[in-house]
């Protein structure tokens, strides 16, 4: 039997220390999300693997919102978040300052998650689209890898924020083995009972 952690012995960053912290260097760009919750979930998702930071643009709707706090319970403030209007010139940017960028996308030549392998030495741009259309082409178009999430039911998506987990703890795993920092906030493992 394993006795559930209470919250205090969990080891949690406080928001001072999170902002302190070493981060991955992995940016989350959300365009034209629709969806107040998957946003929430995204920030949610970000902040617990310590991501560096999360771009909302196009119709994305922004923090502050009672929506996006009540999923994100808090992350939106801790996450560091920008609302550039347009993702495309957005994805210039981050590939002229050293991104790679990867669209979480099925494409004709997608690469299945599990046989990418994200370098510690570099740094990501991961792109989410539109719940309905997707990652627009004009941005597929400038990406380096277009990521697929495999699926074997009826259904051809996952939603936005289940999606965005998934790909984004594949991404921060090479990280966090590489650098034991990301570890010191656990707690000591205790003694089964």
């Amino acid at each position: 039997m394993s006795r559930k952690l209470h919250i205090d012995e969990l080891g949690r960053l406080s928001r001072e220390a999170f902002e302190q912290a070493e981060k991955i260097p992995v940016t989350v760009l959300l365009d034209d999300v629709r969806s107040m919750h998957n946003v929430g979930a995204v920030f949610r998702t970000a902040d617990a693997f310590r991501l560096e930071r999360i771009l909302l643009a196009g119709i994305t709707p922004r923090p502050p919102h009672r929506d996006i706090t009540k999923t994100a319970i808090g992350a939106e403030l801790t996450v560091p978040w920008q609302g550039p209007e347009e993702a495309l010139e957005a994805c210039q940017d981050l590939r002229a300052q050293g991104y790679r960028l990867l669209a979480l996308e099925q494409t004709e030549n997608s690469c299945i998650l599990s046989d990418f392998q994200a370098d510690p030495s570099e740094k990501y741009l991961l792109i989410l689209g539109h719940e309905i259309h997707g990652v627009r082409q004009e941005i597929l178009d400038l990406v380096d890898v277009c990521l697929e999430i495999p699926q074997f039911g009826t259904k051809h998506s996952l939603n936005v924020s289940v999606a965005a987990g998934i790909a984004l703890h594949h991404l921060a795993m090479p990280f966090w083995q590489a650098s034991p920092a990301f570890f010191s906030t656990l707690p000591p493992s205790s003694p089964s009972t």
